[in-house]
């Protein structure tokens, strides 16, 4: 069998099997079966660096491994599905892993002691199943199955703690919310079904440039598909759940903001990027912009730091989304791989000092002061020095500082909206859109 579909399986399978375990012995376990969770998911993080490894050491741009089974098959027509192995594909598969196994690790403590800790664990497992499913698909088939099991586990997550209304409204919030794109995304995906005779990415692609669908169809099924992006990556209109899935516990914050829910939207536009049409992408690029734009404007009135950490995402997804329809998808992507990094560390940090008001606040009888608001912050570096320069340098990375991550990406993204108004002579917009929000982060 080839080691690449070897491993593949692995990465896919292992948090599935650990899920199992999980929801149905997890709490005879020992430890409630914390272990079998983050053995699992610390197991796909190796296996996800030797991928990246290997292609490092023999890079090759056109690399491609596409491992294919025949699910149902009629006379008529006949359904495969699989997993689609390439650059991108173990990219974001590292970056998953990576935030996911944090994820396990940080909520050893911070969800210790909770009467529903080994379905918690349970849960994340059938998250970062769900997500790997996303990055491995090679055919629309398992891209939407995986799609919507990613929507279902986002429900259980933030409405984990539902004995208390807010989280229970706020998950209800984010399933329907998601289901509204979900609906314009399944459209997409029939409209190529219909027009190709195939769900599989490679006989799509090659069907869009033989020209079987084309015109204002083609325009729709990207628009359809673009709407997909909209809910799961939180686009105006739909941005609206987002902000409120900080009822849940603050890994799965982390988790939903930074490497799997929200980067869906964006990884899934990048992939299929080759069929979308110039009208859909000029449409992707002003939602995308006037997203970043109008979060970054709510973020920074916010004192609730969950709340700040939440429209900023919004404004960076919107920076990621804006450079796909300026046609920067590479600049997006990087940007999404960056973004990951310091939003989850950011995440982590807020969830460590959030945790540390608590406790002080307990020690001094204090039940009415707002852990989570930042006018009552302060003073925190010399009692929390690591968190303090973790958060420190994240902050420098999201603001785009020279010398950090964030101004190589930010710098891409912007580059390619100069590049679009260049090239048309129009789209002045973008650019306001673009500097603005830069501009607003920054603050």
């Amino acid at each position: 069998m080839n080691i690449f579909l070897q491993f593949t399986l692995l990465i896919y399978f292992l948090p599935l099997i650990a899920f199992g375990i999980q929801i149905f012995i997890g709490k005879r376990l020992p430890r409630q079966g914390d272990w079998v969770s983050i053995g699992a998911v610390l197991a796909t993080l190796v296996l996800s660096i030797a991928l990246f490894a290997g292609m490092l050491l023999d890079y090759n741009p056109n690399f491609k491994q596409n491992f294919s089974f025949t699910w149902l098959e009629t006379a008529n027509f006949k359904i495969s599905m699989g997993f689609l192995v390439d650059n991108i594909t173990i990219i974001m598969l590292l970056v998953v892993a990576i935030v996911s196994s944090a994820s396990h690790i940080f909520s050893l403590k911070y969800m210790e002691g909770d009467p529903r800790y080994s379905r918690y664990y349970a849960y994340l497992s059938l998250f970062t199943f769900s997500m790997n499913g996303i990055v491995l698909a090679n055919s629309f088939m398992l891209l939407y199955m995986s799609w919507e099991l990613v929507g279902l586990s986002s429900y259980l997550l933030i409405g984990f703690w539902f004995e208390k209304d807010s989280a229970a409204n706020a998950g209800k919030k984010a399933f329907l919310a998601n289901r509204v794109g979900d609906i314009g995304f399944f459209i997409g995906i029939m409209l190529l079904f219909t027009a190709i005779g195939s769900f599989s990415y490679v006989d799509i692609f090659a069907g869009v440039a033989a020209g079987k669908i084309t015109g204002t169809l083609l325009t729709l099924a990207g628009i359809g598909l673009f709407l997909g992006a909209v809910g799961k990556s939180a686009q105006f209109p739909l941005h609206i759940w987002l902000p409120d899935a900080m009822e849940g516990p603050t890994p799965v914050s982390a988790l939903i903001h930074a490497a799997t829910m929200v980067a869906a939207g964006v990884f899934m536009m990048v992939r299929v990027f080759p069929i979308l049409s110039p009208d859909t992408l000029i449409i992707i690029a002003y939602i995308g912009g006037f997203t970043a734009f109008f979060a970054a404007t709510i973020a920074i009135t916010r004192t609730d730091i969950k709340q700040v950490l939440a429209y900023s995402t919004l404004s960076q997804l919107g920076y990621m989304i804006m450079s796909i329809g300026t046609g920067a998808y590479i600049a997006a992507f990087f940007h999404l791989v960056i973004h990951a990094m310091f939003k989850a560390n950011l995440f982590y940090g807020a969830g460590s000092v959030i945790h540390g008001m608590h406790h002080a606040l307990h020690k001094l009888g204090d039940h009415k002061t707002d852990a989570q608001d930042m006018r009552n912050m302060g003073g925190l570096k010399s009692k929390m020095p690591v968190t303090y320069w973790a958060m420190i340098v994240s902050s420098l990375a999201i603001s785009g500082v020279p010398l950090f991550s964030g101004f190589l990406s930010k710098d891409a993204i912007l580059a390619g909206t100069l590049a679009l108004v260049n090239r048309t002579g129009s789209h002045y917009l973008l650019l306001f859109f673009g500097f603005g929000a830069a501009l607003l982060t920054a603050f």
